[in-house]
């Protein structure tokens, strides 16, 4: 793998000057602003009002709220370094339209640039695996001042997703599926937005990722495949009980080893 980095930590790209401990913010939007701030402060960026039209893009596009009070907003911009970071703590917690519907505690905001795909996924394994931590989230909220919460953050160690798991989010690509499928009887006006959409989606997700998607789509019409009861619908084979529990509740990508679809978890039918 041509990959520059092998294993490298939090601490690589975050200063403590990057980190807010006590953010103003009531509401999603006036966080990412102090965020930003932090960062344009530090000179890390420029152009605020681009690079936050971008995040709030993305963020309508699906909510970047993992769960468990933490959310890790983005943006793939031209910018002059490789990546920004900015981490932020709210006490009393933001509302972020979080899956669980639990108020965001942790905003980790990444800005980062395009010249770097892999950058993006590297840092993303890395930051969810520890925060799916109960443990290392308690140390990170009830840290007592920003030289203890800094130093639970430089510990997060960032490393490449492994080959046959790409870390990504499963369900951007279950959407980008929906956008193609919609783009085929779009009009004009609708095609443009939908381009937008999937343009955002692309962005993020890792380029062998995505040329595979691409050929799985001209084959068949379809790439991304549920998982019903341990049956890959796109097949009706059964998968891996092992990897069939690993897709419950996971965010990581797997693919079907009989049709080579990606998986995702079925979203259990509404009666």
């Amino acid at each position: 793998m041509g990959h520059h980095l092998k294993s490298s930590h939090l601490s690589d790209f975050l200063k403590p000057s990057q980190v807010i401990f006590e953010l103003k913010a009531k509401n999603k939007i006036q966080a990412l602003d102090e965020l930003l701030d932090a960062l344009i402060k530090d000179k890390l960026l420029t152009n605020k009002k681009l690079i936050l039209t971008r995040i709030i893009d993305r963020e309508r596009l699906e909510p970047t709220a993992i769960g468990h009070g933490v959310a890790l907003p983005h943006a793939r911009v031209d910018t002059d370094g490789q990546i920004a970071i900015a981490v932020g703590k709210s006490e009393k917690g933001i509302d972020f339209d979080a899956i669980d519907h639990k108020k965001v505690h942790l905003v980790i905001l990444v800005v980062w640039n395009p010249s770097l795909p892999g950058l993006f996924n590297h840092l993303f394994a890395g930051l969810a695996q520890f925060l799916r931590q109960p443990g290392f989230r308690q140390r990170i909220f009830e840290a007592k001042d920003k030289a203890e919460l800094y130093k639970a953050l430089s510990e997060v160690e960032l490393r490449l997703p492994q080959e046959d798991r790409i870390i990504s989010q499963a369900s951007l690509l279950h959407k980008l599926q929906a956008i193609e499928i919609k783009k085929r009887k779009a009009d004009k006006k609708q095609l443009k937005e939908l381009e937008k959409q999937a343009g955002m989606i692309r962005q993020e997700l890792d380029e062998a990722l995505m040329d595979r998607f691409d050929r799985l789509m001209e084959r068949y019409g379809f790439a991304v495949a549920e998982v019903e009861d341990g049956v890959c619908q796109g097949c009706n084979i059964n998968v891996a009980t092992r990897m069939g529990s690993a897709i419950e509740g996971s965010n990581d990508i797997y693919v079907c080893e009989n049709c080579g679809k990606f998986l995702v978890a079925s979203k259990k039918r509404k009666k």
